[in-house]
């Protein structure tokens, strides 16, 4: 893609690099099925190995966390340059639950919700995690 005041180009991000970016934020949004609606909500989260973790209450995280497919990404933008980054971790929403004690004694007291306790610990199991960036014009360019 030529921009109109320089070079840009769109890279993958390898998988590596995209752990390490999901480790160094701490807001992302979701992406889960609300009926027959998509819905997108921002929340804060921590990254435990490749599983994303985060809390919540009733609703339509906790409805969306019976197994159904749900996505999660991050971003960074730079508007001056005209580049970025995204990733986006795709996979199964799970409730963590005392069933599942080896779950639950890995994943809890991971995140520190910005609202205030939830009393529901959910975990985004994850089948692919993909990035990408686009590096925009050179500064000055």
């Amino acid at each position: 893609m030529v921009h109109p005041m320089g070079e840009t180009a769109l890279e993958i991000i390898e998988r590596r690099e995209c752990l390490e970016l999901l480790a160094g934020q701490q807001v992302g949004r979701l992406a889960v099925m609300d009926g027959d609606a998509p819905l997108i909500l921002p929340l804060n989260y921590a990254l435990v190995d490749d599983t994303i973790v985060f809390e919540t209450n009733d609703g339509s995280k906790l409805d969306a966390s019976r197994g159904g497919p749900a996505c999660f990404e991050i971003d960074g933008i730079d508007p001056e340059h005209l580049g970025g980054w995204s990733v986006v971790v795709r996979g199964h929403l799970h409730e963590v639950t005392e069933y599942d004690q080896p779950a639950l004694d890995k994943f809890s007291n991971r995140v520190d919700p910005w609202i205030g306790e939830r009393s529901h610990l959910l975990r985004l199991d994850s089948w692919a995690i993909t990035g990408r960036r686009l590096r925009g014009r050179a500064a000055g360019a």
